[in-house]
């Protein structure tokens, strides 16, 4: 059986709604120049069916990248399958259980933990172990989620660091100096409020200084609680610790933005702009991983990217992975395995490099122009490579999935105003404990 790679090419909730098709393009022509040419091929031996959530733009650059993996390897094929995150999800769950699985599928770090405790997974320690290597030139912090005691089930495939973006036009017109790698949370709060204006004079804020994803830790609040000298889970992964000690002022800091400043939309006034306040134009600035680079890309403003500002006891950031795993049922693992580590290599990673969405897990990529003169975007791709000295891992155990709904059922309220963030601490954190008891 194969290996997959796990890794985070979206974000939370696989937030991939953007349109690629240009770059996919470029991405399929540039594969297809490199991959030597195959003269009467030979019926294939192996089918392998490779499983993933993503965009059609995504999945054009996966069949890219399994037909140079094809030319290579002449007695294997790959079938790539792309789904939306939600019904990739349901639809894995019934081929697990039907004892059908994809030989390789994607696997957001977070939810690894669920899975391979179910078994579904192939231990690839003894493939590691065999082939020294094959983790060469990886960075080592995005193989730390895949990392269990009796081996590895998983390999990341790309990773996010989040960072702050923000919109130099909004900037210009308020004759505010752009936001620097200097910058605190108090900074970015103090600066947020000046660019939460009405500029058509209705009575009514029409432009906020700033938007987030507020449910999920992994675009915003987990940054704040760790800068602040927080943390989010105990070691053992048995209760939350998200609301105590100084993990409190960072709360309140997040909340005095959206209440008291009101430099933040509410989800009822989001409603009316779309799902992205930043990419519709009406917030100064936001903080994202990757993923949104090719939507941000379409857009007529100008933008640019910094450092997440720092809080009292330093900065620091997120990093998730999105990766791929082998199906312990999965007929061909050392085929499965030889696909993994293609896709892991060079010519997958420098595909994927070139598409936007993430960034590659492979140094020599990362560090190359595949990425970091990647067409669309003029930014500085080097500040998502530099967050990894500061990044620290999105938190993944079992029961993540759980735990993650129970918080953001309890912080709703307090981003419509309908409550104060110590009173929804009050009441998530026992919700939060139930789902981890769950599990343990």
């Amino acid at each position: 059986m194969g290996t997959t790679r796990s890794g985070a090419e979206c974000g939370p909730g696989g937030r991939r709604k953007m349109k690629l098709q240009a770059t996919a393009a470029l991405v399929c022509a540039a594969l297809a120049m490199a991959a030597p040419a195959v003269t009467a091929p030979a019926r294939a031996a192996t089918e392998l069916t490779y499983m993933i959530w993503g965009t059609p733009s995504e999945g054009e650059v996966w069949n890219s990248v399994a037909r140079a993996f094809e030319a290579k390897h002449p007695g294997i094929t790959v079938k790539v399958e792309v789904n939306d995150w939600d019904s990739y999800w349901q639809k894995l769950r019934v081929l697990v259980a039907g004892g059908t699985p994809p030989d390789v599928f994607a696997m957001d770090a977070p939810l690894y933990p669920d899975w391979q405790s179910r078994g579904a997974l192939l231990n690839l320690q003894p493939y590691l172990d065999a082939d020294p290597k094959a983790l060469d030139g990886i960075y080592p912090i995005t193989l730390e989620a895949y990392r269990l005691p009796d081996g590895m089930y998983g390999l990341p495939r790309d990773f996010q660091t989040i960072v702050l973006y923000y919109n130099k036009d909004m900037f210009d017109a308020a004759k505010l100096p752009y936001p620097t790698a200097d910058w605190t949370w108090d900074d970015l709060r103090r600066t947020a409020k000046a660019l939460t204006v009405d500029k058509n004079g209705d009575g009514s804020t029409d432009q906020w200084g700033f938007w987030s994803e507020i449910l999920d830790p992994e675009p915003w609040w987990a940054a704040v609680v760790w800068s602040y000298g927080g943390e989010i889970v105990s070691a053992d992964h048995s209760h939350s610790l998200f609301a105590e000690g100084p993990a409190l002022d960072a709360w309140h800091l997040i909340a005095g933005m959206a209440q008291d400043d009101k430099s933040m939309p509410t989800p009822e006034q989001l409603k009316q702009y779309g799902t992205d306040g930043f990419s519709a134009g009406i917030a100064a600035m936001t903080v994202s991983g990757h993923w949104v680079v090719p939507e941000y890309t379409e857009r007529s403003f100008h933008w640019g990217v910094a450092p997440l500002p720092s809080g009292p006891k330093g900065r620091a950031t997120s990093v998730n992975s999105a990766g791929f795993v082998i199906a312990k049922a999965s007929p061909h693992p050392q085929e499965a395995w030889e696909f993994v580590k293609f896709a892991a290599g060079p010519d997958g990673q420098s595909a994927l490099a070139r598409l936007g969405f993430a960034v590659p897990i492979l140094k020599p990529v990362a560090e190359s122009p595949a990425y970091l003169d990647q067409p669309g975007a003029r930014i500085d791709q080097r500040v998502f490579l530099d967050a990894l000295s500061y990044a620290r891992l999105k938190p993944s155990f079992r029961g993540y999935e759980e735990w993650g709904a129970a918080i953001s059922e309890a912080l709703e309220p307090v981003w419509n105003g309908d409550a104060t963030i110590d009173e929804a601490l009050e009441e998530l954190v026992p919700a939060a404990d139930d789902a981890l008891k769950a599990k343990h």
